[in-house]
């Protein structure tokens, strides 16, 4: 090849790289802004969850953007009980951040934005350490419904396990988007998935709708350990045709929100 060429070919690669890097570094543009009363429900949700012992240092709500189905909302790394409006962030599903400013991202980030790609139903997600339901992701023994505020689980509960997933993950943390999709399609159409010794998932169609969830699968999981402990034969789970019915008739879910959002918000 003629030297003159060769350097030509190698400048236009070069150039290409450049301006390829240029394009990955754009951050995605923004949806808009968003009522602060959405923002304002979102804040509560973690310092919520964060109460009533289902998030403790980590772990993490987002909401999908009002505006448009491609962005969601979540605060930046930070424990969940000190979330203000000032920490709330926008991502594309990617969860690649619209304006990151410095911030810490969360590292598991990926759960949120691989499962509004799958689930155009949801509209809330929540990832959390929930201590109670860890037994269950280890062990045979599924959840199921005890309580009637748990209902909802009576779809079924699918544990996520890392070492099956076809991507590695030797520490069991969803740090990128592989991952992310891996567990989305373990959850599936479920309201509710458990990661093996780790935590769950817990999906709504808004932010009080997902809050609910995962607080009343935490308490159902801590009665049906205490149940199964008891012994004196087959537990009494609620039944499928009982969970449809609470599904069509959920009872009044603005009251409980009002009370933990004025106990969370101090107001």
């Amino acid at each position: 090849m003629n030297p003159s060429m060769s350097i030509a070919a190698t400048s236009v690669m070069v150039l290409s790289i450049a301006v390829g890097s240029a394009f990955a570094q754009i951050p995605p543009s923004t949806a808009g802004s968003v009522d602060p009363a959405l923002i304002e429900d979102l804040v509560a949700a973690n310092r919520i969850l964060s109460q009533q012992g289902v998030l403790d240092h980590s772990g993490h709500v987002s909401i999908r953007h009002p505006a448009n189905p491609n962005r969601y909302l979540m605060a930046r790394s930070l424990s969940p009980a000190l979330v203000t409006a000032e920490d709330i962030m926008e991502f594309d599903l990617d969860s690649n951040p619209v304006d990151q400013r410095g911030r810490r991202l969360a590292l598991e980030r990926f759960i949120h934005g691989e499962t509004y790609k799958v689930r155009q139903d949801v509209n809330a997600v929540i990832h959390s350490h929930s201590p109670s339901v860890i037994p269950f992701s280890v062990t045979s023994v599924p959840l199921r419904p005890i309580i009637l505020g748990a209902a909802f689980l009576w779809t079924g509960v699918p544990v996520f396990e890392t070492r099956n997933a076809g991507v590695p993950a030797a520490d069991m943390l969803i740090r990128n988007r592989d991952l992310g999709k891996a567990l989305a399609n373990s959850l599936g159409d479920k309201r509710v998935a458990l990661l093996r010794g780790h935590g769950n998932v817990v999906v709504g169609s808004n932010v009080q709708n997902a809050v609910r969830r995962a607080v009343d699968t935490e308490t159902n999981a801590r009665l049906l350990i205490i149940a199964i402990g008891l012994g004196g034969g087959p537990i009494n789970y609620i039944s499928a045709e009982e969970g449809a019915a609470r599904d069509r008739d959920p009872g009044i879910p603005a009251r409980v929100w009002e009370l933990w959002k004025r106990k969370a918000l101090g107001n």
